[in-house]
């Protein structure tokens, strides 16, 4: 299940060999100028909110939600234990699991069990469906399919996994294309031992792309010929992604074929990964890199290229495992957060918002807190959010509204040479006088605080925590408060991106 051992994460290289310019802007930034067009009206980060309501009780270690498109309006959601569980708005969670597979299932660990479910296009009249789980005897991470009409499992490809329990993957998705993509961990334990992300002989620290509509010889499926290496001696033709830790979690953008991966680490980098349509082929860089940053003894290719995260934050943030979710395509708040990633993390329960800003880059904000120990996002046929939680086992639907920032935070920066100092001015915009403050915000990796004033900084990792001096410690409605630092850097001299006062989202000009 969800990885609680983390790794330092990876200072990635976007490497795409492009054939011309037109080519490029896409591949950098998948979709998102025409993506932030799409949206251009949805509201500032910073003035979401996300909330989640409790709609059912009872599940036992709930791992993920897949939605039939059949009309029925059902989730179907599985249970670590090899259960497939049904949920329906009208009737609630029915007692009767659709599927029991428990006596192929092996849950040992915290991480091994079913894992991951998709559903094809074709269920309504195939009522065909697919599950990851770990096998017995062995832990062996194994894909089947299984035929509702009669109740039958039918294993199609598994990969050996017996040494540790962690690090298994297990999402499962239907892409645009309408193949089967199905990810895997790097074989677990701690610092990749096997140096599986980086070999393409295994599936281990991958992610998969299969055509399950069909057999070819003696697999019960099909590699597709375009699969970027199935020419390439020795490698597992399988393989669409390569160099990567635990991909617990990756989705499809509905409206531009995107896609979103929230890939665990390992100790000082979570991250998330946006990739453009059809990029099968790159390395996403562990375990040379963790996030953004060169991974200690991690295994490096002499000139490697490495495909980089479009989003890290630190553990010390209180996160431990993110939990990759999806871009929001409903209706019911469409005007709100359309276009839109979700994401949360397994034990800060932050609710981080991601989107293109038709730059090249990504807007990023915490809107909210999730349920404790969610594992799994995931969305109805017409796009609503749910989210299951490990312990005590709920699901939830989320909803979204507009509340302004009670805070607004001005940035500016003076560089030189290798130094630089940020000013900045933190104004009071609710209604209520703060007293007594302290504002959370990130640095970029090679970024090191020096000194400060007006403010008592403490810098751990990429993470700043800035707490009032006596004289400013109140701020009333309206008012504002300066502070700022000098630091050193490497090149980077960017600002902050983001802040928050109190635990609460400020915007930032």
């Amino acid at each position: 299940m969800v990885c609680h051992i983390h790794a330092l994460r990876v200072r990635l290289r976007l490497a795409f060999v492009l054939c011309t310019l037109l080519a490029v802007l896409p591949a950098l930034v998948p979709s998102a100028t025409a993506a932030a067009e799409e949206d251009a009206s949805v509201v500032p980060l910073p003035s979401l909110k996300a909330t989640t309501t409790q709609v059912a009780f009872g599940l036992r270690r709930p791992t993920a939600i897949a939605a039939p498109d059949d009309g029925t309006d059902r989730l179907f959601i599985t249970e670590k234990s090899g259960t497939v569980r049904v949920y329906h708005p009208d009737t609630g969670l029915e007692r009767t699991p659709l599927i029991d597979i428990t006596s192929a299932v092996d849950e040992s660990g915290n991480e091994r069990g079913l894992l991951g479910i998709a559903i094809p296009p074709d269920f309504a009249d195939s009522q065909d469906l697919y599950l990851a789980y770990t096998a017995l005897p062995d832990g062996a991470v194994t894909l089947a399919r299984y035929r509702l009409d009669d109740s039958r499992l039918e294993p199609l490809l598994s990969q050996e996994h017996a040494e540790y329990s962690n690090h298994n993957g297990g999402q499962l998705a239907f892409g645009p294309d309408g193949n089967l993509y199905w990810s895997i961990g790097d074989g677990g334990g701690s610092g990749d031992p096997f140096r599986s992300g980086q070999r393409l002989d295994t599936l281990l620290g991958k992610i998969m792309r299969i055509d399950v509509s069909r057999a070819c010889g003696s697999l019960a499926y099909c590699v597709p010929s375009d699969n970027p290496f199935v020419d390439t001696p020795g490698a597992r033709g399988e393989i669409w992604l390569y160099g990567l830790r635990n991909p617990w979690r990756f989705s499809f953008d509905r409206a531009d074929g995107s896609m979103w991966i929230g890939d665990v680490g390992q100790g000082h980098w979570e991250e998330i990964n946006h990739l453009a349509p059809g990029r099968g082929g790159l390395n996403l860089g562990w375990s040379c890199y963790e996030g953004l940053e060169k991974f200690t003894d991690g295994d490096c290719e002499p000139g490697g290229e490495y495909t980089e995260p479009v989003f890290t934050y630190s553990p010390y943030t209180g996160g431990c495992s993110v939990i990759g979710g999806h871009v929001y395509r409903g209706r019911e708040y469409a005007d709100l957060v359309g276009g839109t990633y979700i994401a949360t993390d397994y034990c800060s329960s932050t609710v981080w918002a991601l989107r293109p800003d038709g730059r090249g880059g990504y807007e990023q904000a915490e809107i909210g807190e999730t349920p404790t120990q969610v594992t799994t996002v995931g969305t109805t046929v017409d796009g609503e959010f749910y989210m299951v939680n490990d312990l005590p086992g709920g699901l939830h639907k989320v909803s979204f509204s507009r509340e302004e920032p009670t805070c607004r935070v001005d940035r500016t920066v003076t560089a030189w040479g290798t130094g630089m100092t940020v000013d900045l001015t933190v104004t009071n915009t609710g209604d209520t006088p703060v007293d007594g403050w302290t504002l959370e915000f990130p640095l970029t990796l090679d970024q090191t605080i020096i000194s400060d004033w007006n403010t008592t900084l403490t810098q751990l990792s990429n993470t700043v925590t800035a707490t009032n001096a006596p004289h400013n410690a109140t701020i009333a409605p309206g008012a504002s408060i300066t502070l700022g630092y000098l630091a050193q850097h490497t090149g980077e001299t960017i600002p902050p991106p983001r802040f928050m006062l109190n635990g609460d989202a400020c915007a930032v000009t």
